[in-house]
């Protein structure tokens, strides 16, 4: 089994998981369940209470994010947006309500669990200008040039072929399409054994990239204006529970992981022009904000 395979099995897994736990439980149930995450300091406290009150309850409970990338791009009227793994819905179902009726949302998510669970969200939100697709963000199933803006919300650290996924990105954007992800990023070297562990993949935090690799990786994939804001910091206690179910020592690795890992907003644009085609652009024009 190629090392892909597995990242992506695991990441179904654990995913799937989640959705069905959400699915079981009731609307109004307290989000402290260990297995929904939702009690993380990294996933918690990234939406509004009015963007929460937009959605239905378990949407919310279903986020497994990072960050919150439609509160941080300018979304307008029948523009059409795709969020890259999708999970529940709710970065989805909010862009759909901000693009209105004559723009369109798209989520992609490769977990049936969590497609089932983001349609069942879809119907109670009553929002009809959305659109989950099954599938993998290194294969997209959309033509090229077709949306206008690219979110998604810690998922893009997921994938063991982030340039494919990037690629990809940039394809299906139209010319002056713009990206606009939360992503879990790395200052500097981590220790070995937290890059091992594959229970991190699912977590967010093996599969980050180093900031200078991340907009290095996005130039080569041809866009341009890329800039990355740090939006919150996290220390070994933020991540103490799934780095020992991980079996990794927390208090041995505590002083090397400070300051290393952080949530950012990424954001870069595709070429107006269309003469610029993915490895083509300069890499100086890639750069880091923060």
């Amino acid at each position: 089994m190629s090392s892909t395979t597995s990242v992506q099995d695991q990441v179904r897994e654990k995913y799937g998981s989640a959705a069905r736990a959400v699915a079981k439980s009731g609307s109004t149930q307290a989000c402290c369940d260990p297995g929904l995450r939702c009690c993380d300091p990294i996933t918690s406290n990234l939406y509004s209470a009015d963007e929460k009150g937009l959605i239905p309850a378990k949407a919310v409970q279903a986020s497994l994010g990072c960050g919150n990338p439609t509160a941080l791009i300018d979304l307008r009227p029948g523009e059409t947006v795709l969020d890259l793994g999708s999970g529940g819905g709710i970065d989805v179902l909010l862009s759909a309500k901000r693009v209105g009726p004559t723009g369109k949302a798209y989520g992609l998510d490769m977990t049936d669990d969590m497609l089932a669970l983001a349609h069942e969200n879809q119907r109670q939100a009553g929002v009809t200008n959305v659109e989950f697709l099954r599938g993998e963000i290194e294969n997209i199933p959309l033509p090229d040039n077709s949306v206008d803006v690219i979110i998604s919300n810690c998922v893009i650290n997921l994938s063991a072929n982030k340039d494919r996924v990037l690629s990809e990105a940039f394809r299906v954007l139209k010319p002056g399409g713009r990206f606009a992800v939360s992503d879990v990023v790395v200052r500097g070297a981590v220790p070995d054994e937290v890059r091992k562990s594959m229970l991190l993949w699912v977590g967010c935090i093996a599969g980050a990239m180093e900031e200078k690799e991340y907009t290095g990786k996005l130039a080569m994939a041809g866009f341009e204006e890329i800039s990355m804001e740090p939006t919150r910091e996290y220390d070994v206690e933020d991540a103490r529970q799934f780095l020992t179910e991980a079996g990794v020592d927390v208090d041995a690795i505590g002083p090397q992981v400070k300051g290393k890992f952080f949530s950012a907003f990424i954001r870069a644009n595709k070429p107006k022009s269309a003469c610029c085609q993915p490895g083509c652009c300069t890499p100086s024009t890639a750069g880091t904000k923060g």
